[in-house]
């Protein structure tokens, strides 16, 4: 039977009724061809904190369109300020309010907020989407935390649970279904099908395509959607500066979001945002490793560009630079400190040590 509020269809149960098969894409699947993979629906990856885009999101989403698809888009949570990630998905989303379902992803990776606040966080965000837009967003999580949000409200939740890493193609049965309600399941990270060569995540919606229909649009009279664009508006004059100088105003906000974005930057906007997406993604050590080359500047240019990668990056580039002393017979700690131009209370600090008086000949001692 479904339950419904507001005649919005937010959990389903049995797998009796109408459903739909779809599956969700992030960068890892740029430049899939979704006019050929059989699909009824695509959820794509829009945004990520306050700073990545897809760079594929633009693409995916006017071919998924073109070609008929159920769309939906997702925000992947870092778990930082509520209304700053909402805002940033928010102004990707754009004018695409009412087409596309509008959903929140709750993982672990890159959250920090994962397991200390979980219902809070996503409550908050939900929300606040909700009051901007009309539209009730739906939650996606693992099924090992979703108890948490049995009373999330009027949202409807996408569930991952898998039976095993098995190549599959679609199941009319997942594994473990009719165990507990969700609008849509997600059963499988392994999956196969026509027209894309690589693993595809495939899920099922318990409706209909109107029923798909009926989370995207919006139940405030007072919101206007405007009418989708077929293509992002023309390119102005690119704005003049070097790279790094252009992506940390971009970090300030000079140049807006979304379509925002791209107009003000012209044709610098690809290689300015797979700078951005590119902090988002790599590594820690690379990162770290191209600080010390110099790509990310220094002081505020360098904190704003990494932006909530920074302390990380910068506790391996401190990391990468120690120097280290032993402790010879008749030193001190505040004559070693004098000898590499610091204080002892530094090198306390820097090593743990509680009474100042008290070292040992042969202890290594970081200095710096």
């Amino acid at each position: 039977m479904i339950q419904r509020a507001n005649s919005r269809p937010l959990f389903f149960e049995g797998s009796e009724l109408m459903a739909l098969n779809g599956i969700d894409i992030s960068s890892w699947q740029s430049g899939i061809n979704l006019a050929v993979v059989p699909c009824d629906f695509v959820v794509i990856k829009a945004t990520e904190g306050t700073g990545y885009v897809n760079p594929d999101y633009e693409r995916a989403y006017r071919q998924a369109k073109t070609a008929g698809k159920c769309l939906g888009i997702y925000h992947y949570a870092n778990g930082g300020n509520i209304q700053a990630e909402a805002d940033y998905f928010l102004a990707n989303v754009g004018n695409r309010l009412g087409e596309a379902i509008l959903i929140l992803d709750w993982e672990a990776g890159n959250n920090a907020s994962f397991g200390s606040c979980d219902y809070a966080w996503c409550k908050g965000w939900l929300d606040y989407v909700y009051q901007k837009t009309g539209v009730h967003p739906i939650l996606y999580c693992s099924q090992s935390i979703s108890y948490k949000f049995d009373n999330i409200g009027n949202y409807g939740l996408w569930i991952a649970q898998y039976a095993d890493n098995d190549p599959t193609g679609y199941q009319d049965v997942p594994w473990n279904e009719g165990e507990y309600t969700c609008a849509i399941r997600q059963y499988t990270s392994c999956g196969r099908l026509s027209g894309y060569a690589g693993n595809l995540d495939l899920d099922k919606f318990y409706g209909s395509k109107e029923d798909w229909g009926k989370y995207a649009v919006s139940d405030k009279t007072n919101v206007v959607v405007p009418e989708q664009p077929e293509t992002p508006k023309p390119a102005t004059a690119s704005p003049e500066g070097s790279i790094l100088d252009l992506v940390y105003k971009t970090m300030l906000g000079e140049f807006g979001n979304g379509e925002d974005r791209i107009w003000n930057l012209g044709t610098r906007y690809e290689e300015i945002q797979n700078f951005i997406n590119h902090i988002w993604v790599t590594s820690t050590d690379n990162l770290a490793q191209e600080v010390l080359s110099g790509r990310y500047g220094n002081g505020d240019v360098r904190k704003t560009v990494l932006g909530s990668r920074y302390n990380d990056v910068q506790d391996q580039v401190n990391a990468g630079n120690a120097q280290y002393y032993t402790v010879q017979s008749g030193d001190t700690l505040s004559g070693i400190a004098s000898k590499h131009g610091t204080s002892y209370q530094k090198v306390a600090q820097l090593n743990g040590i509680s009474n100042p008086n008290v070292i040992y000949v042969g202890q290594r001692l970081r200095v710096k």
